[in-house]
Order: structure tokens, then C-alpha cells, then sequence
């Protein structure tokens, strides 16, 4: 019997395209202490943009990565470069204003600009194209919605419009339109970006981990591997803050996953970045390959990091929808993400509390971190440069917005501290009965563990307490690793660190 598209992407491996497409990178280990003007804690865009920004500067700059550049959220995105954050801008006009929302609006259309500008000053081959963006639903009851976002984002001078149809092979109700938005290969883009910045004199560290700061008249970084670091500034870029700095960052962010699928289908879109308001979320944009060809990049089915019974069904959606939908032959490539959310979903940017003056942090950008990584790269090289950004109050890590923020922060730590309960309460059994590439919770010698059994037969027996602040890990069927509920902490089968916060591995069990 022929084998149907969901059995044969599922024999293949998970490969994001925009990795499987460029080469491996090779920048060297940390192998001694070393003094620099500017550290960068995280080799993304965000820390690379930052990175080349400053060094234009006239700063000296060092980059370290705890694995390698632009391979982690940076290599796993829809690289969509928009100002058209969902349905943003109503919200953040109640929020902080008309003025504040304008400000956001022309930051990230200013970001869009520089991104071209960079690319064309430095002739960099990376796909880019501007594209119209649109945010559509299918469902009427949210059309009055669509139209007071277009509403909101004209009135502060964005390029948006309303529109009744798209060119895809689906109806809808109506969307919002941002004209003139732009997509990219994102690590096309960045291995050329930190090349450039390597030539003009920076130093790119990989498979280097930050693990403490301590700030005094300079800051001094010390590394897993026993180095440290003299700077007088640092900038956090590493996602989730591996360093606090008594933002309490973990409590006023959430983490969800989402799902992408590199898609070959006979259908031809002729561009534009489409996403839907309504659950489940269906996100598309095309690739240019050669000869003409196309993929489409479809994502979506995003859900809380470690809480799901079964990530491979969200892959398992979404290739279902490009089959039924656009007649998708063939998935070469699949892959999942990772994103942070502000309770009040303004971005963290700027200065990491009010009296750490020489540390600077971005993180929590809600999906949209093309934009907002430029973003913040241009906040903080403001702040650094001049002393002062023009919408650094807007972004300030330390804000305190409790009527913005309470509903989402009640709801975001309950969740929480149900999930560390939870997990301390379950009952699991004492024997390991696994089939080749499966695992299970388990009781070992009195505590809670996770084992797999490998394609090879071997068993891996990790004990499942997170080592960022003790939540028990959950297994993910689709990535094969132990995702924490709690803070969304990652680690292999064999406990080995994927994402933080967590900074050490999962203890192993003999």
C-alpha cells in the first residue's frame, strides 16, 4: 500500500529548511580570559544585529553563542519582516496611547528599513523581497475586529487597508493589509552579517555558555568552561535571559511552541505573509528556489511549551491542511519554535532592571522577532551611543504595567504552579517497557525519571526535575526531548541543554 503524506514526512527527519540550506558555521571555542568594550550574550539576530550595529559604532565588540550562530529561534522562524503584529495596534492604542502606539508602528517599519538598507550597502543574497502582509479570519464573528485594527493602525499612519479576498484558494471574511512588509532567508541573512562583522574586527565565540554576570564598575561574564569575560556593557540576547538581574523575568513572560513545514505543492502563490486571527492558527508565506520554483512555508498549531499530550498532531494538522488546501505533494522539511510572550506583550527591551545600568536585555517578542530583533538592536545601540532612545519607555524591561499585565500574570504563574504540583504528585510506574524511539515517565530508586530507548536499542534514564527552578519535565513525542511546563527549559533524551532558561543538564540515572 503507497505510503500518504503524513506517514512519509514522518519518516523523515525534523530539519528546518533555512538550516538544511546553509552551511555549518565554525567559529571558534572561548579558550582564555579576554577584555572587550561590548559583550553579546546570544549569536541570533537579535545579538548579531546588535553586534554589527555597535562595532559601526567604533566599539569593540565580542558575540558568544552557547551552541551555534543562528541556529536556534533565528534558524526555526517564518522569517517574516513585519510592523503587522497580529491585531496590535487597538490593543496598544487603549494601552499606552495613540502616540506610544505610533511609535511602536514607525519603530518596526523603521527596522524593515534598516534590514533592506544593511542588505543593500553590504550586498548581501538572501531572498529578499518586499511582500504585503495580511492578518484575515475566516470567521465573521471577528470581522469587526479586523476592521477596527485597520481602523487603528491608519489613524497612526501605518500602510493598512482592509481587504475582502486573497489570492490563495480559500475564502475569507475580510483582513488587514500592510503594504510594503518584506521576507528573507534569515541565516542567508546572518552567516553573511557576522561574517562582515568578523572582517571589520569582531570575535564570534560558539559552543561558549554564559552562565553568571557580575557588575561592578565593569562587568565581568564567567562561562561554563571556566573563562570570563571583562566588559563594560553586556547585552543579554540569548531568548529567555540565561542572567536575571532581578527582573524576575520568568514570572512576567510566557513560553509557547509552534509548528513549520517546508511544503512543495503545484499551486503558485504569487506572494505576500499571510496569518488568521482565530485558533488554529494557519500561517503562510512562499520560498524562492531555483528554476522558478517555489516552497510554501506554512506554520502554526502553537500551544504551552511541556503541555500536550502529543506535539507530532500538530505537525500532523498542519500537513493536512497543506494537503487539503493547496494540494501539497511532498514535505521536505519540518520543524518547531520557540517564542516568549510579556504578560502585557510589549516586548522586553532596554536596560535589564533599574539599577543595572550596564546590562542590557530583549526578549518576550510574541512571534514576531524579525522585526522586533532589529528593533531592539537599534533601542540599545541608541541607549549605549547616545544615552537614551526615543521609545525606550514604551519597551523599558522594568515597567510596571499592572492593569495591562494582571490578567495574563494571574493566569500565566497559576499555570505555573499548577503544572510544578502536578508534576510532584503524579504516580509512575517502576517498570521501563519502551519500544525503539519511545519514552516514558518512570520511578527509579524512589524519584521521578524519564527513559528512551534509541533507534539502537540503548536506554537513557534521566531524572525529569528541571534544573531551573524543579518543575518535572514532559516528554515531546515530535522533538524527541524533555520540555519543562513550567518555564519551557529543553533538554535531549539524554539531558543535554537545548533551550534555557535551565543552564545545566538533566541529572542521568545508571
Amino acid at each position: 500500500m503507497p505510503q500518504n503524506l503524513i506517514e512519509k514526512t514522518f519518516l523523515k527527519p525534523v530539519e528546518s529548511y533555512w538550516i538544511a540550506s546553509t552551511p555549518e558555521t565554525d567559529y571558534p571555542t572561548l579558550q582564555d580570559n579576554i577584555k572587550t568594550d561590548i559583550l553579546v550574550v546570544g549569536g541570533g539576530i537579535t545579538g548579531i544585529t546588535t553586534a554589527y550595529l555597535l562595532q559601526k559604532e567604533g566599539f569593540e565588540v565580542v558575540i558568544i553563542e552557547t551552541s551555534r550562530i543562528a541556529l536556534s529561534t533565528s534558524g526555526h522562524t517564518t522569517a517574516k519582516i513585519t510592523s503587522l503584529h497580529d491585531l496590535k495596534y487597538s490593543k496598544l492604542i487603549n494601552q499606552i496611547g495613540s502616540e506610544g502606539a505610533r511609535k511602536y508602528g514607525q519603530i518596526n517599519e523603521n527596522a524593515i528599513s534598516m534590514i533592506e538598507q544593511i542588505i543593500s550597502e553590504k550586498s548581501i543574497v538572501c531572498d529578499f523581497s518586499r511582500q504585503p502582509s495580511f492578518v484575515y479570519t475566516q470567521d465573521e464573528k471577528y470581522l469587526e475586529k479586523i476592521e477596527e485594527e485597520v481602523n487603528a493602525a491608519s489613524s497612526i499612519g501605518l500602510p493598512a487597508s482592509f481587504q475582502t479576498s486573497l489570492p490563495l484558494p480559500m475564502s475569507i471574511e475580510g483582513s488587514v493589509c500592510f503594504d510594503n512588509q518584506a521576507q528573507f532567508h534569515p541565516r542567508k541573512y546572518l552567516l553573511s552579517l557576522a561574517k562582515i562583522f568578523v572582517e571589520n574586527g569582531g570575535h564570534i565565540f560558539e559552543n561558549t555558555t554564559a552562565i553568571d554576570i557580575h557588575e561592578d564598575r565593569e562587568c565581568m561574564t564567567s562561562t561554563r568552561n571556566g573563562f570570563s569575560i571583562i566588559s563594560t556593557k553586556v547585552v543579554v540576547a540569548s531568548h529567555f535571559p540565561f542572567y536575571d538581574g532581578g527582573g524576575f523575568y520568568s514570572a512576567r513572560m510566557y513560553p509557547e511552541r509552534s509548528y513549520g513545514l517546508a511544503v512543495k505543492s503545484p499551486v503558485k502563490v504569487p506572494g505576500g505573509m499571510y496569518i488568521s486571527y482565530e485558533n488554529p492558527v494557519r500561517s503562510l508565506r512562499t520560498q524562492p528556489l531555483e528554476k522558478d520554483q517555489q516552497l510554501l512555508i506554512f506554520s502554526g498549531e502553537h500551544h504551552k511549551t511541556g503541555q500536550d499530550s502529543c506535539e507530532k498532531d500538530h505537525y500532523t494538522n498542519l500537513i493536512k491542511f497543506a494537503e487539503e488546501t493547496f494540494s501539497a505533494t511532498d514535505v521536505p522539511y519540518r520543524w518547531s519554535a520557540q517564542d516568549y510572550t510579556a504578560m502585557n506583550e510589549i516586548p522586553f527591551i532596554g536596560h535589564i532592571s533599574g539599577n543595572k545600568h550596564n546590562i542590557f536585555i530583549a526578549t518576550a517578542f510574541q512571534k514576531w522577532g524579525m522585526t522586533t530583533s532589529t528593533v531592539s538592536a537599534m533601542i540599545i545601540k541608541d541607549i549605549i551611543t547616545n544615552g537614551k532612545s526615543d521609545v525606550e519607555e514604551i519597551f523599558r524591561p522594568s515597567r510596571f504595567t499592572p492593569v495591562a499585565s494582571a490578567k495574563n500574570f494571574i493566569k500565566e504563574n497559576l499555570n505555573v504552579a499548577d503544572n510544578l504540583i502536578s508534576g510532584k504528585l503524579q504516580s509512575l510506574p517502576f517498570e521501563i517497557n519502551l519500544e525503539l524511539g519511545e519514552a516514558m515517565a518512570v520511578e527509579v530508586e524512589g524519584k521521578k525519571a524519564g527513559a528512551y530507548r534509541d533507534m539502537d536499542g540503548n536506554v537513557f534514564i534521566v531524572d525529569t526535575t528541571c534544573k531551573h527552578l524543579g518543575c518535572e519535565v514532559h516528554w515531546n513525542s515530535a522533538e524527541r526531548s524533555w520540555d519543562c511546563p513550567c518555564h519551557a527549559s529543553r533538554y535531549s533524551y539524554d539531558g543535554t541543554v537545548i533551550e534555557g532558561p535551565a543552564l545545566k543538564p538533566l541529572d542521568r540515572i545508571r
